[in-house]
């Protein structure tokens, strides 16, 4: 049987999330925490064999608990499960020695699987994220299109730059830090060779890519 340790701030989450994994024959959640202080106290008393861990916690943050719960419990693994659908959000919470990361919004089957493959001693990331991580990684073929080299990330960032939107209001539409859109603006406007907003709305007007979705 594996003891699993719920930290998210939101007890109606972890309510339902408990009912979820006590459905499951071999998993049982031994203990509950909607902070991080809570959380390290709990896992250093309860030693769980998994960690289901929230990045947006009361008053703290879960990215920043990490290190902290790995010393608490040394066996335990770590499986963040946010809102964040941000790769560099994955980066930072795999360097700091999470063994995988969910979305909430993966479906019940999916979030039950990334627990039993991070429990197994495997590495879990979301399919989607583990996409835009490769297409960071590997070489891609090269387009006649310019706007094909650009990543899926980089593409909507830029779209939205180009309709006047602020990198604040970018990164809340897509859960993003304003951090992370300037990278993917930046980098973006790179592979066009565009130096100016100017310039990028006249690219995305010559390439119809201003029509409403």
């Amino acid at each position: 049987m594996s003891g699993i340790l719920l930290v998210d701030d939101h007890a109606v989450l972890r309510a339902g999330l408990r009912l979820l994994l006590e459905s499951q024959p071999d998993m049982v959640v031994v203990g509950e925490a909607e902070d991080s202080r809570t959380a390290i106290t709990q896992a250093t008393t309860l030693q769980p064999d998994l960690i289901l861990l929230d990045l947006s916690l009361t008053n703290s943050s879960g990215l920043a608990a990490i290190q902290s719960l790995r010393a608490a419990a040394p066996q335990a693994r770590i499986l963040v499960l946010t809102m964040h659908d941000d790769e560099g959000y994955v980066r930072q919470a795999l360097a700091a020695g999470a063994h995988g990361y969910v979305l909430k919004r993966a479906a019940d089957a999916e979030l039950i699987a990334a627990i039993r493959a991070v429990l197994r001693g495997e590495l879990y990331i979301h399919p989607a994220l583990t996409r835009r991580l490769l297409e960071d990684i590997l070489p891609q073929p090269q387009p006649t299109n310019p706007w094909e080299s650009l990543s899926e990330r980089e593409r909507e960032v830029l779209v939205l730059v180009a309709r006047g939107y602020t990198a604040a209001e970018i990164a809340g539409q897509l859960n993003l830090s304003p951090k992370t859109v300037e990278t993917y603006r930046t980098r973006g406007m790179e592979k066009l060779g565009l130096r100016s907003r100017a310039a990028l709305v006249q690219f995305a007007l010559d390439h119809n890519l201003l029509v409403p979705p």
